[in-house]
């Protein structure tokens, strides 16, 4: 009887271990859950606090010439004064972005997991970091003019490479859509349904190049117009042809999507040209009404908000590893990544409120508007077809190289 009762005590000390385990198991589950949702909440505050920066250096440029009287910084620029101010006013505004999320971007780097303290501070801690963010805003107005200049030419590359960022992202958004809708032949009604929806970005991409000739071609001497146009064509034509190439074989639906993206590009290239022109559509628009203006220059902002939103969450594109299993607690996604793109997004608005220009003029409600402007649109679309081109390519090369490897192996084997 004793030993049955030993027995009996042991196993319901078992059981009352075996019942805290399963409740502290809950109990950490119930807190990574906690952790998770605060954690992707964060990101949409991080994005309204973006948004409000980029209000507040628009309002700066176009409203702030009073503050330009209180604080001189007028000395670098090579135009009038006004204008200068205006500029400069950006790039403040810019500066002091760009400072709060690289020290958002040092204090979260290498988080990983969920409990650590660093997960709290990106998390959490609201009123410290709006602290941070004012004093991180305030400060570069009272930086000498010629740093703020200098600071200009920097952002130039930081808005080159978030460009080449966005680039990369979205091109391995279209490889992963194609893949998910056409993914072999053995699902054919999944393939069926890759294929309709490959034709609205071809009728699209079409009908967008076919319909930017009588736009933006006003008369024959639209040389320049007619090339982007044209070239655009021809891109779209060889990105299809070696697509459906035997040897490539990757199917019409990311080709489609990225002939839309690349006639978008084109079309955004072109509005971008200054209004001294006589084939830009901003000279044509003259004395219609402003309310399209104003809607236009409010969907450019929503736009570079979630350009640089997107890129920012999309930080397994960028890993050297893809191979890696997500544990429970693990963070949904790289703190310091985020943090950078941001940083580097400070910049690109930056870049897009001057038009890529410290010297030129500058008209109210308008947004990425100069030939600098029209220049980097058209050469981001034309790196963005050769890195899909070669994507495309790359794969047939190396298996070809690798078929020329064994072949000489298998040479040398016989020979001996």
């Amino acid at each position: 009887m004793d030993g049955a009762r030993t027995v009996q005590v042991d196993l319901d000390a078992n059981d009352a271990h075996m019942v805290e385990v399963i409740r502290l198991i809950e109990q950490r589950c119930l807190q990574n859950s906690i952790w998770k949702k605060k954690s992707l909440r964060a990101r949409y505050y991080y994005g309204i606090i973006f948004w409000a920066i980029n209000l507040l250096a628009w309002f700066i440029r176009d409203y702030g010439e009073h503050i330009s009287v209180i604080l001189n910084y007028s000395k670098a620029c090579k135009v009038e004064q006004t204008d200068c101010s205006r500029k400069m006013g950006v790039l403040r505004v810019s500066i002091g972005c760009f400072i709060y999320f690289f020290i958002m971007f040092l204090s979260t780097s290498n988080t990983s997991k969920l409990m650590e303290a660093r997960n709290g501070w990106h998390s959490g801690r609201w009123p410290l970091k709006l602290f941070i963010l004012l004093v991180s805003v305030m400060l570069p107005f009272f930086i000498p003019s010629n740093y703020i200049h200098l600071y200009g030419e920097v952002a130039r590359i930081g808005a080159g490479v978030f460009l080449i960022l966005q680039l990369i992202s979205v091109i391995e958004f279209i490889t992963w859509w194609n893949s998910y809708w056409m993914p072999d032949e053995t699902k054919q009604s999944i393939c069926s349904i890759g294929m309709f929806m490959s034709m609205p970005f071809y009728v699209g991409s079409t009908c967008g190049i076919i319909a930017m000739y009588p736009m933006y071609v006003s008369n024959r001497s639209c040389l320049l117009n007619i090339f982007f146009i044209s070239w655009t064509a021809i891109l779209f034509v060889v990105m299809m042809v070696v697509s459906l190439h035997s040897k490539v074989n990757r199917g019409l639906l990311s080709t489609g999507i990225m002939a839309s993206y690349l006639v978008f590009l084109c079309w955004s290239a072109i509005r971008s040209e200054p209004a001294s022109e006589k084939c830009s559509p901003q000279s044509q628009q003259n004395g219609q009404g402003s309310w399209t203006t104003v809607i236009g220059f409010l969907i450019a902002i929503c736009a570079i908000v979630m350009a640089t939103f997107s890129t920012g969450i999309d930080s397994k594109t960028f890993q050297f590893r893809k191979d890696e299993v997500q544990q429970e607690d693990d963070i949904p996604y790289h703190y310091g990544f985020f943090h950078l793109v941001f940083s580097l997004g400070s910049m690109y608005f930056a870049m897009l409120f001057i038009g890529w220009d410290l010297d030129g003029y500058l008209k109210k409600w308008s947004i990425d508007v100069g030939w600098a402007s029209t220049w980097v649109k058209i050469l981001n679309e034309w790196f963005a077809a050769s890195i899909y081109l070669w994507k495309l390519i790359s794969p047939v090369l190396r298996q070809r190289k690798v078929m020329n490897v064994e072949q000489h192996v298998e040479e040398d084997e016989s020979s001996s």
